[in-house]
C-alpha cells in the first residue's frame, strides 16, 4: 500500500493517508474525486500511485512539496478527464511514460525542478489540447545518435511545434543549446516564453514580431547576440521583456519603447548596448514598473526617469554614473519607488543632500561602493535593506535608525564613520545581517539579541570596540557569522557561543582574550563550526581538546552543498518586486605564509588559526588527527612542547601546516610525506633533529621551512646527515578514498602583493559554460526568488 505523510506548520504531527483514505482526507469518495490540490502542504514520502487512476480525476496538483516522491505510471483510458497535472518542485523522478500522451483532456503540465530522467517522449506532442506548459530546470534530451544525453536540441523538442493552443511555454534552464528554436514560429497564440538561462546562440529572431498575443518574454542569461531587432518593439501587448545577460550589442535608443504602449518590465542588463540617451522625451513614454539597467555604460542617469510616476523598482548598478543624483531622479517617483540600487557607480552625493531619504515607501536601498560622504542619509520606516557599504561616510549612526523595526540588512561597512554603537542595535528581531566592519567606531558592543532573534551575520571587525562579548549574544540562535577581530576587546573565550546550533565561523583575532579555554557546561560544543580564528591573543593553557573532539564538520565535509559560504536575507510581501540578498562569508587568515582574503569563502575550507597566543604542552595527537577536512592548521607562535604527531598524515586535505616558533622536538614525521596538497610547511625555530623527509611535497619546501632547528640535515638544508642516520620513511600512494581530490584546487592566489594583502579567489568551473558560470554568479549575488521561484519574486 502506498503511503503519503501529511503535515501543516511545524507543529502539527505526521499523518498516514493510504490510497482508499486520500478521498476521505479531503471530505469526498475517493471515486469522485475530481480535484485533488494540496499545494506547499509539506507533503513527505511516496505519492500514492493509485490516485493518477481515479476515474473521475480533473485537476491533480500537489506543486511546492520538495520532500514529497513519485512517479508517473503508465497512463490509460481511465485518465480521459484529467486536465491539470502540477507536480513542481517535489521529488518526482523515474521515466516520464510514452502513455502520457493519452491525456487528451490535458490542457495543463507542469513539472519543472523536478527529478525526471533525461528522456523525453514525443508523444507529448499528442496533448493538442495543452495551453500551459512547464518544464523549466528540467535537463532533457531524446537519445539518437548524435546526442549527448545531457543537452536539449531543437531535435529533442520538435514535437512543440504541434502545441499549437500553447498560451504559456517555459523551458528556462534546460540546458537548450543552439540557435534561437524555430518550433516557437508555430506557437502563435504564445502570451508567455520562457527560454531563459539555457546555451542558445545567434540573433533574435525578427519572426517573433508574428507573435501578436506575446505579453511576457524571458530570454535572459543566454549567448545571443547581435542588434535587437526593431520588430521587436512592435509587439504591441508586450509588458515584460528580460534581455538581461547576454551579448547583445549595437545602439539602443529609449523612444524604441514608447511602441510597447503596455510595456512594464525592462531588463536589458549585463551586454554589450550603447544605450541612447535622447533629452526631451515624449511623455507617451511607457509607464515603466522596473527599470534594470546595470552594466549598460551609463555616464549620467537616464532621462526617461522624469517620466516615471509608476516606478517600483530601479537598478542601475555597475555603470559609470558620476556626480550627484539629481532631484528629478526622485520627484517622479517619490511615492512609488520600492527597491533602489546604484551600487558601483562613482556618485558623490544627492542634490541638495536631503537629511531624509525622499522615498516613502522605500524597500531595499543599495548604494554600496561608490563615493558617498556625509553623514549617513535616513531611511524611512518601510526599510528592509539598507546598504551603504564602501564609501566616505563619516560621523555617528543616527538614533533615528532604532526606530528602523523591520530592518533586515544593515551594512556600513569600509566607511569612515565613528561614536559609540548605538545601544539599540540588534534589538530588532527582524535584523538578520549586521555590517560594521572596518570603521572607527569605539566603546562597548551594545546587547544583541537581548531575546531570541533572526541575526545570521555579524561583523565588527577592524574597529576599535573593546570590553567583553555581550552575554545576550547566547539567544543569537540563528547566528552562522561572527566576526570581532582587531578590536581592543578584553575578555576570556566566550565559550558559551559554543551552544549556538548555526554557528560555522567564529574570528576573536587581534584582541586581548586571555587566559584558558575551558569548556562549558553544555553538551553543545560549536556543532556547525568550520572555520575557528584565536590567533594574536592572550589564550594560555593546553589546547582545548574537549572542543576539537566534538568539531564534527571539521571531520566530514559535504562536498554537495553550494561552493560558498553565505548568508542569505529573508523577503516578505510587503513589496510587488522583492528579492532577498546573498551575503558571501568575507574572510581574511593568514595561511600559506601570506594574508590572504577570501571575498568569497570556498564552502571546502575548514580551518584553525590558534597561532601567536601562550599555549603550552603537546599536540592532542588523536584528536587532532581526526579532523580530517582541514585545509589550513597555524599553531605557530606558542609554546607548544612534544613531538610533531605522526597522526597528521590523516589530514589528507591539508594545504597549509604552520608549526614554527614552538618548543617542539623530535623528528619530523615520515608519513606526511603522504599529504599530497600540502603547499606549504612551516616548521622553523623548533627543536627538532634528524633527516628531513624525502617526498613529493617535501621536495618543493625552501630552506626557512626549517631554519632554526641545528639538529635537522638533508634537504633543502646545506647540512648533509650522517650516513648512518636513515631519513624517515615517506608514502607517495594518493589517498583516493579521502573525498578531496579537489581540495581547494577551487582557488588560487593572485600573484603580486598589494598593500601587504594577497587577494584569494575563486577559479572552480561549478557550471557547464562559462557563460553559465558568469551569469549565474551574477544572478545569485542578490536574487533569491520566494514562493514558486516566480520571476524576480514578483507578487501574484
Amino acid at each position: 500500500m502506498s503511503q503519503l505523510s501529511m503535515y501543516e506548520g511545524n507543529d502539527m504531527e505526521e499523518e498516514e493517508i493510504d490510497d482508499e483514505e486520500i478521498g476521505k482526507y479531503c471530505g469526498l469518495n475517493g471515486s469522485s474525486l475530481t480535484s485533488l490540490q494540496l499545494q506547499y502542504c509539506g507533503l513527505n514520502g511516496e505519492f500514492p500511485v493509485g490516485i493518477f487512476h481515479l476515474p473521475n480525476l480533473e485537476v491533480l496538483d500537489v506543486h511546492g512539496n520538495s520532500n514529497l516522491t513519485g512517479y508517473f505510471p503508465n497512463f490509460n483510458r481511465s485518465n480521459k478527464l484529467l486536465k491539470k497535472l502540477n507536480v513542481a518542485f517535489t521529488n518526482f523522478s523515474g521515466m516520464l511514460p510514452a502513455s502520457i500522451g493519452n491525456l487528451h483532456s490535458l490542457n495543463l503540465l507542469d513539472i519543472s525542478y523536478c527529478n525526471f530522467s533525461h528522456y523525453l517522449p514525443s508523444s507529448l506532442g499528442n496533448l493538442t489540447q495543452l495551453n500551459y506548459l512547464h518544464m523549466s530546470g528540467i535537463f532533457y534530451d531524446v537519445p539518437n545518435n548524435n546526442s549527448t544525453g545531457q543537452l536539449v536540441s531543437e531535435y529533442s523538442l520538435s514535437w512543440i511545434a504541434s502545441l499549437t493552443n500553447l498560451h504559456h511555454l517555459s523551458l528556462g534552464a534546460t540546458k537548450f543549446r543552439g540557435k534561437f528554436p524555430s518550433f516557437v514560429a508555430n506557437l502563435t497564440q504564445l502570451s508567455f516564453l520562457d527560454l531563459g538561462v539555457n546555451e542558445i546562440t545567434g540573433q533574435i529572431p525578427s519572426w517573433l514580431m508574428n507573435l501578436t498575443q506575446l505579453t511576457t518574454l524571458y530570454l535572459t542569461g543566454n549567448n545571443l547576440s547581435e542588434a535587437i531587432p526593431r520588430s521587436l518593439f512592435q509587439l504591441q501587448n508586450l509588458e515584460i521583456l528580460d534581455l538581461s545577460y547576454n551579448n547583445l550589442s549595437g545602439q539602443v535608443e529609449f523612444d524604441q519603447f514608447s511602441q510597447p504602449k503596455k510595456l512594464k518590465e525592462l531588463y536589458l542588463s549585463y551586454n554589450k548596448l550603447s544605450l541612447q540617451i535622447i533629452t526631451n522625451l515624449s511623455a507617451t513614454i511607457p509607464q515603466l514598473q522596473v527599470l534594470e539597467l546595470m552594466s549598460c555604460n551609463l555616464t549620467e542617469f537616464p532621462e526617461i526617469l522624469k517620466y516615471q510616476s509608476e516606478l517600483l523598482y530601479l537598478e542601475l548598478s555597475d555603470n559609470n554614473i558620476q556626480g550627484r543624483i539629481p532631484k528629478w531622479v526622485w520627484n517622479a517617483t517619490r511615492e512609488t519607488l520600492e527597491t533602489l540600487d546604484l551600487s558601483s557607480n562613482f556618485l558623490t552625493g544627492f542634490d541638495q543632500n536631503p537629511i531624509n531619504l525622499p522615498w516613502q515607501n522605500l524597500y531595499s536601498l543599495d548604494l554600496r561602493t561608490n563615493m558617498l560622504q556625509g553623514s549617513l542619509p535616513i531611511p524611512p520606516q518601510s526599510i528592509r535593506h539598507y546598504m551603504v557599504g564602501s564609501n566616505h561616510y563619516s560621523g555617528e549612526i543616527s538614533p533615528s535608525f532604532c526606530n528602523l523595526n523591520h530592518l533586515h540588512i544593515l551594512d556600513l561597512s569600509n566607511n569612515s564613520l565613528s561614536g559609540m554603537l548605538p545601544q539599540c542595535l540588534g534589538n530588532s528581531s527582524a535584523l538578520e545581517i549586521l555590517m560594521l566592519m572596518n570603521n572607527s567606531f569605539h566603546g562597548s558592543i551594545p546587547q544583541i539579541c537581548p531575546v531570541e532573534n533572526s541575526l545570521k551575520m555579524v561583523d565588527l571587525s577592524y574597529n576599535q570596540l573593546h570590553g567583553k562579548v555581550p552575554r545576550s549574544m547566547a539567544n543569537c540562535t540563528r547566528l552562522e557569522f561572527l566576526n570581532l577581530r582587531n578590536n581592543h576587546m578584553r575578555d576570556i573565550f566566550p565559550s558559551w557561543l559554543g551552544a549556538l546550533p548555526a554557528l560555522q565561523f567564529l574570528s576573536l583575532r587581534s584582541n586581548g582574550f586571555h587566559g584558558m579555554i575551558g569548556k562549558y557546561a553544555t553538551k553543545h560544543d560549536f556543532p556547525k563550526l568550520c572555520i575557528i580564528d584565536l590567533s594574536d591573543n592572550g589564550f594560555s593553557g593546553v589546547l582545548p581538546s574537549n572542543y576539537l573532539e566534538n568539531w564534527n564538520s571539521m571531520k566530514f565535509v559535504d562536498e554537495s552543498r553550494y561552493p560558498y559560504f553565505q548568508v542569505t536575507s529573508t523577503s516578505d510581501n510587503l513589496a510587488k518586486y522583492t528579492y532577498g540578498y546573498a551575503y558571501p562569508y568575507s574572510i581574511t587568515t593568514f595561511a600559506k605564509g601570506v594574508e590572504l582574503k577570501f571575498i568569497r569563502t570556498p564552502y571546502l575550507l575548514r580551518f584553525i588559526d590558534f597561532s601567536s597566543n601562550r599555549f603550552e604542552g603537546e599536540i592532542p595527537a588523536g584528536v587532532i588527527g581526526n579532523l580530517r577536512g582541514l585545509i589550513f592548521l597555524n599553531l605557530s607562535n606558542n609554546a607548544l612542547t612534544g613531538v610533531i604527531p605522526s597522526s597528521l598524515w590523516n589530514l589528507t586535505a591539508l594545504e597549509s601546516l604552520d608549526l614554527s616558533r614552538n618548543q617542539l622536538s623530535g623528528r619530523i614525521p615520515g608519513n606526511l610525506a603522504q599529504l599530497t596538497f600540502l603547499e606549504y610547511f612551516n616548521v622553523s625555530y623548533n627543536h627538532l633533529w634528524g633527516p628531513i623527509p624525502l617526498g613529493q611535497q617535501f621536495g618543493t619546501f625552501l630552506e626557512d621551512s626549517y631554519q632554526g632547528n641545528s639538529g635537522l640535515c638533508g634537504k633543502p638544508l646545506s647540512k648533509q646527515c650522517d650516513s648512518s642516520i636513515s631519513p624517515p620513511p615517506s608514502i607517495f600512494e594518493e589517498d583516493e578514498d579521502s573525498g578531496f581530490q579537489i581540495a581547494l584546487d577551487w582557488y588560487v592566489v593572485l600573484p603580486g602583493v598589494v598593500s601587504g594583502l594577497i587577494v584569494g579567489v575563486v577559479a572552480g568551473n561549478f557550471w557547464t559554460s562559462k557563460n553559465h558560470e558568469w551569469f549565474l554568479e551574477k544572478f545569485s549575488r542578490k536574487r533569491q526568488p520566494r514562493g514558486t521561484r516566480g520571476r524576480r519574486g514578483h507578487r501574484n
